[in-house]
């Protein structure tokens, strides 16, 4: 029987991507959460390197890196639910932009969110620049991988489950329907995805998580 587990933290983005992946393939796996502020020698065993969530161990072994992981899922269970198109251009085009979403998107929206006053204002052009390339990628598709939910939309998932807990908590508004009507629709889709509405944070402890975090940073 294959054993598979994932090392994470309940609010991590990155971790959440790997239980949507194995929750869509329905793969068996146990969540051990970690505590970063005194991390398991598991861990530092599994993930030396970076000694950091999501690490996924699968009979043993251990994969680093969500999107590496979320492909060498999508590899090793290949008949249930792919997420990759066979095509090598449109997949290098979906890896292309999955990056764009850990380098760009994700790093700019919460650099905005945390700052203040001018440097606010400023991270707010990048953040919406940013956005408007994604918003594209949606102007004639029903989801970032095109008509079905893929690789993508895994990639940009943190951003419809977290923005509206996070912009209420911290008093600002980023992704709203008038500025990005193509993504606020897929938002709505995405969270309506029976794998994706099942593992979706208690919103009140959500919200707490975040407050939390402004008064940390607000110090």
């Amino acid at each position: 029987m294959e054993k598979v587990k994932v090392f994470a933290t309940w609010s991590c983005p990155f971790v959440k991507r790997i239980v949507w992946a194995l929750n869509l393939k329905n793969i068996e796996h146990e969540i051990i959460y970690e505590d970063l502020a005194n991390k398991s020698p598991e861990l530092l065993k599994y993930n030396p390197t970076h000694k950091k969530v999501p690490v996924l161990v699968h009979n043993g072994i251990p994969i680093c890196e969500s999107l590496v992981i979320i492909e060498y899922i999508d590899e090793t269970w290949k008949d249930a639910y792919p997420f990759l198109p066979k095509d090598p251009l449109d997949k290098a085009k979906q890896r292309f932009w999955a990056r764009f979403a850990n380098e760009e998107v994700l790093p700019s929206y919460f650099n905005y969110i945390l700052k203040k006053g001018k440097d606010q204002e400023e991270a707010k052009e990048t953040i919406l620049a940013h956005l408007k390339h994604v918003e594209q990628l949606l102007s004639e598709n029903k989801f970032l991988s095109g008509e079905r939910f893929g690789y993508l939309d895994l990639a940009y998932g943190w951003l419809a489950e977290n923005c509206h807990t996070l912009e209420v908590v911290l008093g600002v508004k980023v992704l709203d329907e008038d500025s990005f009507p193509n993504l606020w629709a897929w938002k709505d889709r995405f969270l309506e995805i029976p794998a994706i509405k099942e593992s979706w944070p208690d919103q009140e402890t959500l919200r707490a998580k975040y407050q939390e975090r402004k008064e940390s940073n607000g110090k």
